[in-house]
């Protein structure tokens, strides 16, 4: 039996990362942010030298890619090729980057084993925008999480600021803007929630409240029971 995959999409600052992690916790599961491998690519690929276009030397550089997610008690710490890169992979550039790397269908492919390789006994929490579309499309509960780009661009903003990062928020708007338009318009695996998902409007709820309703649709799915829930 395939170990069971939870999936959650949505567009940035919608909540995925602080909701996927907690639900990971929570579940004792295996974590994947998928947004984050692509900032790896494109930080990998910057310090390298190489062109985000070059889709051969990008496919060399997945085949030697070494990186980690560890989650703590509070975050998720994340390491390339042995250094952490958490705050270099949360700048927008990186952002830019993985937007523009997100439309490349030869190196989404490339990826693909990468992802899939994660979904490991007792489950996986999976977070990006083709999760329940493209990596998992058998996942038995996929989400799909979004909020009004104003409450996203705040909360990218308050974020950056927690973190020491000089930015302005009509930037933050701007930019989520252009790449809510590029991630929903590629021609490969789209930013769209997958026919059977479960829509969850975040703009006017805690990241607690969402869980909550998560754990809930997992609980009737037969995924777990508040016993099996991890303290």
């Amino acid at each position: 039996m395939n170990p069971p995959v939870l999936t959650i999409d949505g567009p940035g600052g919608a909540g995925k990362g602080t909701v996927s992690l907690q639900l990971a916790r929570r579940l004792g599961w295996h974590y994947l942010d998928s947004g984050a491998l692509y900032r790896l690519v494109g930080l990998a690929a910057t310090r390298a030298g190489l062109e985000l276009d070059d889709g051969a030397a990008l496919a060399g550089l997945v085949s030697r890619l070494e990186f980690e997610f560890r989650p703590d008690a509070t975050a998720l710490r994340v390491l390339l090729y042995g250094t952490d890169v958490t705050a270099a992979i949360r700048e927008e550039a990186c952002a830019r980057a993985a937007s523009r790397l997100a439309v490349q269908a030869d190196l989404r492919t490339v990826l693909l084993p990468l992802q899939r390789a994660r979904a490991r006994s007792p489950g996986l929490v999976a977070e990006g925008r083709d999760m329940g579309t493209t990596v998992f499309p058998q996942a038995p509960l996929k989400i799909f999480l979004t909020a009004s780009i104003g409450q996203r661009a705040r909360r990218r903003w308050l974020q950056l600021s927690a973190a020491g990062v000089d930015a302005r928020l009509a930037d933050i708007l701007s930019d989520l803007g252009q790449r809510d338009a590029r991630d929903g318009s590629r021609e490969t695996a789209p930013l769209r929630p997958a026919d059977d998902a479960v829509i969850i409007d975040s703009s006017d709820l805690t990241a607690d409240e969402v869980c909550a309703r998560i754990l809930g649709h997992c609980k009737e799915r037969g995924l777990t029971d508040s016993a099996g829930l991890a303290p």
